[in-house]
């Protein structure tokens, strides 16, 4: 009879152990190492988690943030990975609820949205992604494209959509799907 995967006993790693009591002791070196091991991880939980490479950027930076500021709450070293993990997918959550629907506006519109002063570094940025956003959507095909532009930046409901593009609106939900994750790919692959 063979055994399940699950099975077999947990494999205790002694390094892992040493590193993170060392960075709860408050080693900055030994947290950066935890970082150098766990980086890609938390990177593809977030990627999988937004669909949206900046976005799982940023929120892996924050992860660790946190994790450095909450380490000390930790009282099993060796389940580091998985507080790790649990943290990610919390924080992607709540990251995908708070931000709501994703604006594809021209920068000319984005700049005189905000209401404060934004910094160089945020007004570039904000540039920057909306000049992605703009070149992903060019690399789309035109179905694909005009779905994204009618619902996101027209603002155009699902049943207008049904009217213009004389599909049933369960159809339009299925090209609005198909076409975020086409573009998710194309914003992926123009960063990389």
């Amino acid at each position: 009879m063979t055994r399940l995967a699950y099975a077999h006993p947990v494999v205790f790693d002694a390094s892992l152990r040493d590193l993170v009591l060392r960075a709860q002791g408050g080693d900055r070196e030994a947290f950066g190492r935890l970082v150098e091991r766990y980086e890609r991880a938390v990177f593809a939980t977030a990627l999988r988690r937004l669909s949206n490479y900046a976005e799982a950027e940023e929120l892996c930076q924050d992860v660790f943030v946190q994790a450095l500021s909450k380490l000390d709450q930790l009282r099993q070293p060796e389940c580091f990975g998985s507080w790790l993990r649990s943290m990610t997918v919390r924080m992607a959550i709540n990251r995908a609820v708070r931000r709501g629907p994703v604006s594809l506006a021209e920068p000319e519109t984005l700049e005189g949205a905000g209401g404060g002063q934004a910094s160089p570094v945020e007004g570039a940025m904000t540039r920057e992604r909306a000049r992605s956003v703009r070149a992903g959507l060019r690399r789309l095909r035109k179905l694909d494209r005009e779905t994204l532009v009618a619902f996101y930046v027209n603002g155009q409901s699902l049943v207008q959509m049904s009217d213009r593009f004389a599909s049933p609106v369960g159809t339009i939900k299925r090209r609005l799907h198909v076409a975020r994750k086409r573009l998710a790919k194309e914003l992926g692959s123009l960063s990389v």
